[in-house]
């Protein structure tokens, strides 16, 4: 009987010893993760600055953009009225009646707001 109980005692044992060798790597595996963890934090981190200069710079070609787009747009009709002038007074030259008919309108192309751009986006990066 003595030896079942020796049996059982050096079992447990083995086991226990088993458990602390099996720690020791967990935690070898837990200390690598957390370094790894930090590490890509600290470099991910060291990126935000670059977002919000990218955020910054985009939001300055839209708005340069969109002035571009105004004088184009201008230019456009400026050019039309011209043209229009211009077509009257070579007719009325040449004896025939300026046409009556009406000119067609301009196409106004309006900017889709961007892919995923929100009212709160210009505020979820500031400095």
């Amino acid at each position: 009987m003595w030896k079942t109980e020796e049996t059982e005692m050096l079992k447990k044992e083995k086991e226990n010893a088993a458990g602390t060798q099996r720690q020791p790597g967990s935690m070898t595996t837990y200390s690598e993760a957390v370094e790894e963890f930090s590490k890509h934090t600290s470099e991910f981190l060291a990126c935000i600055p670059l977002l919000i200069k990218a955020r910054e710079a985009y939001q300055r070609a839209m708005a340069v953009s969109a002035e571009v787009r105004s004088m184009l747009d201008a230019g456009d009709g400026t050019l039309r009225t011209l043209m229009t002038q211009l077509e009257d007074a070579v007719a009325a030259h040449l004896g025939k009646i300026p046409s009556d008919k009406k000119k067609p309108e301009s196409v106004k192309v309006e900017s889709a707001p961007a892919k995923n751009e929100t009212s709160d986006s210009s505020r979820s990066l500031q400095k």
